[in-house]
């Protein structure tokens, strides 16, 4: 686990972005976590989002052109890494969509700068896949090419024919998945902390693909 990945994941428990208990997913599925990063809504935390995602994505050695914010939270993260990788040098095109069809102005589904060459799409966090196959699809109707999805937590949902989630969606994308954070590095986390927590045995159960006894 990187210092970044982990000062993430402080952060996200310090500000209850990371939650336990008992929760139902928009999938339908029960987890013992969730995670909801419009908690981290500061400046601060921003600006540590960007750098991790750039980060990760530098890390990975991906080759894009543009980054793409799916509506609503892709949309503050695209930004916040776009900020990181000017700081760095890079200056890159950043393009939204929306959730719903704009009929006045411009139209469309889309703003910012148009899909173009390769476009890696940053989101806040994959289950199901469902937001990034909808991103994608629009991406490639615009004529560009998707370069990969970046997600800052990859919840690890296990898929019968793929194992997890995240195999399953680059290949249906032929694209890379990239996660800043993944639920072994939560589980990582929550047991170096050396807390008597009765979540760690949920996520150790949602680990192994069974969040609760059935």
């Amino acid at each position: 686990m990187s210092p970044l990945t982990r000062d993430f994941l402080e952060l996200a428990l310090e500000r209850g972005a990371l939650r336990f208990g008992r929760f139902t997913l928009k999938s339908g599925r029960e987890s013992a976590f969730f995670f909801d990063i419009a908690r981290l809504s500061s400046g601060q935390a921003l600006a540590l989002l960007g750098r991790l995602y750039r980060h990760t994505i530098e890390t990975a050695g991906i080759g894009f052109d543009m980054l793409f914010g799916p509506a609503y939270k892709g949309i503050a993260l695209a930004t916040a890494t776009a900020i990181a990788f000017a700081e760095s040098g890079r200056d890159l095109p950043v393009g939204f969509s929306r959730k719903e069809l704009k009929t006045h102005g411009e139209g469309g589904w889309l703003y910012g700068a148009p899909p173009r060459g390769r476009v890696l799409i940053v989101d806040d966090v994959l289950t199901a896949g469902t937001a990034a196959r909808e991103a994608a699809a629009r991406i490639r109707s615009s004529g560009a090419e998707v370069a990969g999805l970046i997600v800052a937590l990859d919840r690890e949902e296990h898929d019968p024919e793929y194992g997890v989630v995240a195999r399953r969606l680059e290949a249906e994308l032929a694209a890379s998945v990239l996660a800043a954070a993944r639920l072994n590095d939560l589980v990582s986390l929550m047991q170096s902390r050396g807390e008597a927590d009765p979540g760690i045995a949920a996520l150790l159960r949602q680990r192994q693909g069974e969040a609760f006894p059935r």
